[in-house]
């Protein structure tokens, strides 16, 4: 007697393993927006010889209604499907296999026919196989299946009815027509998080709206980031600002009576996180500022900080949400040897630890409610994990279509597991990536591992904490390259201006900081002075929002080309209509040249064909033929080329292609 065979189903004879994707066993969302497909690999088996067919189930939270998408053998028993999603929210999918005896019947039945056997019994079990589909169907089937159970009771021309056995028709019915009872089901419910277009394809630009004065002043600066290209204008905080401990000049512990603070330092007597600097304006100047940038097709991201100023209100109102130590002063924040006297962080082991996440939540919904979609989320490692699992489930269940941009400059790890916990978008070690070597192990890890289901990378090549060694000592130059470089690389990226486009790389001293930062002064600035790049980052993102092909990430495809100073990948649509091959001299002083191999074949491209490439930055156009082609870089010129493939050379009557 078998022990616990109550336990046991042994007419599910199909084995379901290695379903894919699916992250930390399925604890934690794959990511995708609206439109997007999610392709599913497992591998799917049985015993014996018996065929078998599988589908792929997926539904969203909303329904409780399963839709199904047949699944395709591939090789070695590995199957593959697809299906996309179309509405914000959460989908669940998984899969299920069973025993196909009618098409393991036809195919035996045709190998018993073709040898000469005797099939007249076999006629019979096929009938038997139709007529258990025939109980299940459906009214218009049910004919056709008659039509079928007569065909093989009357048999006239058995390769005509193998024929029809066989075509698409039949076998679409025989796969709505099994036994329930036999079919195997994975386990787990696995899901999909999807977010809207914006999360795979935005180009940021941040600015302290302090240096403009007042919001309605930064409104007369939109049309300028309009112009060149940007979707979203990221505010570092807008609230009241501490005067407590405030930082000065270069981040001095001392501060004169003119300096503004750090606008990080949140909260005074004017209010905390629910209010506006009162220099900036009053609510309704905010709203009038979203409502501009939307009419420049912008859209408003602001800076979600969950520290305080000694000043802010929550410190006299609820005193048990901070750390005091032995003196009976509040713990200021500090990662030694380093301090923050001018900011207090927020002690999440409260024992009114639950009172302090619903006012956080109220926070979000705060600002939600001014018309406030996208947050950029200041040093989420810094709080408990389980804490944003918990908010950003709570807002995207209220509202789907919320984006949170994690800004954790950390470890792996923890940066890895924010963008599990729903994050939308997540900074990137890119800031510090240079050579080719480190860029392409870098987008090979974010683009062809686990990493590409879950963390969408967001590009910055500077912040206004953060100016690189290779912008300190690069010149002109290295601005150009690593914009392209982060504008093509990924499908998110963003840039801290206007300090970026007029190339300011003035450091303090052995540090990656700027010198006289505008975290801690207002600056007035001239951004039409000579040497500005704005012209470049115009065609840049126009050539970002001209090609689908650089709309997303994970289609990358790295090229080879002879010298370790230039960098070279491809980006392709689904269906190749849209090719770009981008090319970057990562040295941004002398010239550099190699020879460049490209994936003809892969591209659809005969050997012995011409094809054109047109450069989207200089207008520039080039015939090539072959895999092989000669590559030449002037970083003093044009440190990059963004070409776009024309796969056919047309004649004469395209003389136009060449004007």
């Amino acid at each position: 007697m078998i022990d616990n065979i109550v336990n046991i189903d042994g007419k599910k004879r199909v084995i379901i393993e290695r379903l894919e994707p699916q992250i930390n066993n399925g604890t934690f969302s794959i990511k995708r927006v609206v439109g997007e497909k999610v392709i599913v690999t497992a591998d799917i088996f049985t015993d014996g010889h018996d065929l078998i067919s599988a589908e792929l189930l997926y539904r969203h939270k909303s329904s409780s209604d399963w839709r199904y998408s047949p699944m395709t053998a591939v090789v070695n028993d590995e199957w593959t499907g697809s299906f996309e999603v179309r509405e914000l929210g959460i989908y669940f999918y998984t899969v299920c296999g069973w025993v196909d005896y009618f098409s393991t019947w036809l195919v035996d039945f045709t190998k018993k026919f073709e040898n000469g056997q005797e099939i007249t019994v076999d006629l019979r079990i096929g009938m038997q196989h139709l007529q258990k589909m025939l109980e299940m169907a459906g009214e218009e089937d049910k004919a056709k299946i008659r039509y079928l159970t007569d065909m093989l009771n009357n048999p006239v021309d058995i390769k005509e009815i193998i024929t029809i056995l066989s075509g698409k028709e039949v076998k679409e019915m025989v796969a709505k027509y099994h036994d329930e009872a036999k079919v195997s089901q994975y386990p787990s419910e696995l899901k999909v998080s999807v977010s809207r277009a914006k999360a795979a394809f935005s180009s940021w630009y941040e600015f302290f709206p302090r240096s403009f004065r007042t919001f309605g002043q930064c409104e007369k600066f939109l049309p300028e980031i309009q112009k060149m290209g940007f979707d979203v204008v990221y505010l570092p905080p807008i609230h009241p600002i501490g005067m407590t401990k405030r930082k000065g000049k270069n981040n001095s512990v001392v501060s004169l009576p003119e300096d503004p603070g750090s606008p990080w330092a949140i909260g005074s007597k004017e209010g905390g996180h629910k209010a506006i600097h009162p220099d900036l304006g009053t609510f309704e100047d905010f709203q009038n500022f979203i409502k501009a940038a939307e009419r420049h097709n912008i859209e408003i991201a602001i800076d979600l900080a969950f520290q305080c100023s000694p000043d802010h209100p929550y410190e006299k109102q609820h005193p048990q949400w901070f750390k005091w130590r032995p003196d009976n002063t509040v713990q200021f924040a500090e990662n030694p040897p380093k301090k923050y006297e001018d900011i207090i962080p927020l002690n999440f082991e409260s024992d009114e630890w639950q009172n302090l996440w619903q006012e956080l939540k109220s926070i979000v919904v705060f600002w939600i409610e001014k018309g406030i979609k996208i947050f950029r989320v200041d040093n989420p490692h810094t709080k408990p994990f389980v804490f944003w699992q918990w908010l950003i489930s709570e807002i995207k269940n209220q509202f789907p279509d919320v984006i949170f941009l994690s800004e954790a400059f950390t470890k792996p790890k923890p940066m890895q597991r924010l963008a599990k916990l729903d994050f939308d978008q997540s900074y990137t070690y890119f800031t510090w990536r240079n050579t080719k070597y480190e860029l392409e192990q870098y987008m090979t890890e974010l683009t062809a591992t686990e990493l590409a289901e879950y963390m969408r990378p967001n590009f910055w090549p500077n912040t206004p904490d953060i100016l690189p060694e290779y912008l300190q000592y690069g010149g002109r130059a290295a601005f150009i390259i690593r914009l392209v470089l982060a504008a093509t690389l990924s499908s998110n990226y963003g840039i801290y201006g206007p300090a970026y486009e007029l190339c300011i790389n003035q450091a303090i001293e052995n540090k990656e900081e700027y010198y006289n930062a505008e975290k801690y002064e207002i600056k007035k600035w001239d951004i039409n002075q000579p040497g500005n790049i704005k012209a470049l980052i115009e065609r840049v993102n126009k050539c970002r929002n001209e090609n689908p092909a650089l709309q997303s990430t994970r289609n990358l495809k790295i090229l080879k080309i002879n010298n370790d100073a230039i960098i070279s990948f491809c980006k392709a649509t689904e269906d190749l209509s849209n090719v770009l091959i981008v090319l970057v001299n990562l040295d941004p002083y002398h010239r550099q040249s190699g020879v460049l191999q490209l994936p003809i074949h892969e591209l659809g491209i005969e050997q012995t064909k011409p094809y054109l490439l047109h450069d989207l930055l200089s207008s520039d156009k080039y015939i090539w033929q072959g895999e092989l082609n000669y590559i030449e870089l002037d970083p003093q010129l044009a440190p990059a080329h963004i070409l776009r493939l024309h796969k056919h050379l047309r004649r004469e009557t395209d003389f136009d292609y060449f004007i």
